[in-house]
């Protein structure tokens, strides 16, 4: 390894691809190069062309390189890279490697009947979660599979090779079709109980395994390299080792230094798009109510994802010409913005509801309420994800662990401050705002020197940041909001 050694954590999400140069010895971010990403569809459809994120990761590497020159620092320096991904999109590909149709992406609601067929199929979702850890929503890939077979079976029956999202470019980098257990247990095909691709949920949906990639042991193997096409194309040099990457939630742990050699059973919230709530553990989940990941790591990663968040409440301020922080909490009001129907609770075909208005109603607790209704909705999504851990949220030593608190939505003070008054937990907003793309350098470093990633992670600090202590916790808004979202959940 030379002396300062950089590596590149590619984020590529639903909106855009970041690449972050990080110092492989401190973990300082020397570089970012951001590209943005085109995402089409109405009724409920979500996609975008997968040529599209290769174009924006070759975009955002140019970027970082022109901001590593100005450092004096040469593209020689780079002996990693990592993709984190979106996770679940699905990616069908023709014996070229060429797309053949755009990738349908993890928000596209359309699969949702296919979704509960295959719950049914199998016997329920207790027969899922004993096997994947998980049960099929319209998010899951196998549903969306199940969607084109019915739907587009001649690009089914097309279909030379089956890609996730990080898994396509991971394959442009190196030319080696390789996932992690990570970004393959968002599938629905692949077991978490096994550690493997699971047949029998293969012949349920009809797929070949002979077109999915290989599952390497753990996110930061070394797959390959940098194959001499890919390296002309990004300025980097050949040879260089490409890890096996993740799914964005499995690399934003490793940024914590949540794992197996950091910390175990401690949660997380993203505030983005989507809402998110994780925590890694040793203990395999398999509640109905989650999404029973494994970690990059090879360790667990129960998690649960609201699809509405930061984009929700920031339509309600558009639609009320309020900016997003001129915000007061709901009083009487309750808002669910289920503007794109929710993934937990499972209602893809929900809208949002509101109720509560008084003449006295403001605007501003209205756009409170959107808030509120948001937090409420993935704080109690939050208390499965501790149950599943092992953990009784309700134990106070478990609520005096640190929340932390990551995402877009982490930089907004109402957002921070309606966490905090519903949560009653402390929070802890670590520094760094590249969280996913850092943790995918600890898997780039640890794919070049052999280290452990969330080892790697911890030391460089990337999720020290602000500590705030615990407020007391507004019990009335709670109870409020919590009736109206099981009113919703019972339909």
């Amino acid at each position: 390894m030379p002396a300062n050694a950089v590596v590149i954590g590619v984020d590529s999400s639903t909106q855009s691809t970041k690449a972050a140069f990080t110092d492989v010895t401190s973990g300082r971010l020397l570089a970012v190069g951001r590209a943005s990403h085109h995402v089409t569809g109405e009724n409920g459809a979500r996609e975008t062309d997968p040529e599209v994120w290769w174009q924006a990761l070759a975009n955002a590497v140019a970027a970082g390189l022109k901001e590593l020159a100005g450092l004096g620092i040469e593209p020689a320096a780079v002996t990693g890279i990592a993709v984190a991904g979106q996770q679940h999109g699905l990616v069908v590909l023709d014996r070229a490697g060429a797309p053949l149709r755009p990738a349908l992406l993890w928000n596209d609601t359309r699969s949702a009947p296919q979704a509960a067929a295959l719950t049914e199929a199998l016997g329920g979702p207790d027969a899922w979660t004993a096997r994947t850890g998980s049960v099929p929503v319209a998010s899951m890939t196998a549903a969306k599979w199940q969607w084109l077979r019915e739907n587009e079976p001649a690009a089914a029956d097309a279909a030379a090779a089956v890609r996730l999202p990080h898994d396509f470019l991971t394959e442009r980098l190196s030319g080696v079709a390789a996932t992690d257990p990570g970004d393959a247990s968002g599938t629905c095909w692949y077991s978490t109980a096994t550690g493997a691709y699971d047949p029998a949920l293969l012949d349920l949906v009809g797929l070949d395994p002979s077109l999915l990639p290989t599952v390497a042991p753990t996110g930061a193997t070394r797959v390959g390299s940098l194959t001499p096409a890919a390296a002309e194309r990004l300025g980097l040099p050949a040879g260089i080792a490409v890890a096996a990457g993740t799914g964005d939630n499995m690399a934003a742990a490793v940024g914590l230094g949540l794992g197996g050699a950091g910390l175990l059973d401690h949660p997380a919230l993203s505030l983005g798009t989507s809402g998110t709530v994780f925590a890694a553990s040793r203990t395999r989940p398999a509640s109905p109510a989650l999404a029973g990941f494994a970690a990059a790591d090879g360790t667990y990663l129960p998690l649960a994802c609201t699809l509405n968040c930061t984009l929700a409440v920031d339509k309600v301020a558009s639609l009320l010409g309020l900016d997003r922080e001129a915000a007061e909490a709901g009083g009487e009001v309750v808002l669910l913005p289920y503007l794109d129907g929710e993934r937990t609770p499972d209602l893809p075909g929900a809208s949002g509801m509101l109720t509560g208005l008084r003449h006295t109603t403001t605007r501003q607790q209205i756009l409170g309420a959107a808030y509120e209704g948001a937090a409420v909705t993935v704080l109690r999504a939050l208390d499965e994800v501790m149950r599943a851990c092992g953990q009784d949220p309700s134990d106070p030593v478990t609520a005096a662990r640190p929340l932390r608190l990551v995402g877009g939505g982490a930089n907004g003070r109402h957002w921070v401050e309606t966490v905090r008054r519903l949560s009653g937990r402390p929070l802890l907003i670590p520094a760094s705002g590249e969280l996913v793309a850092l943790g995918a350098s600890a898997l780039a470093a640890a794919a070049a020197t052999g280290a452990d990633p969330v080892a790697l992670a911890s030391d460089w600090g990337a999720g020290s940041g602000t500590e705030l202590e615990a407020v007391e916790r507004d019990m009335e808004t709670w109870e409020r909001v919590s009736s109206a979202v099981e009113e919703a959940a019972a339909g």
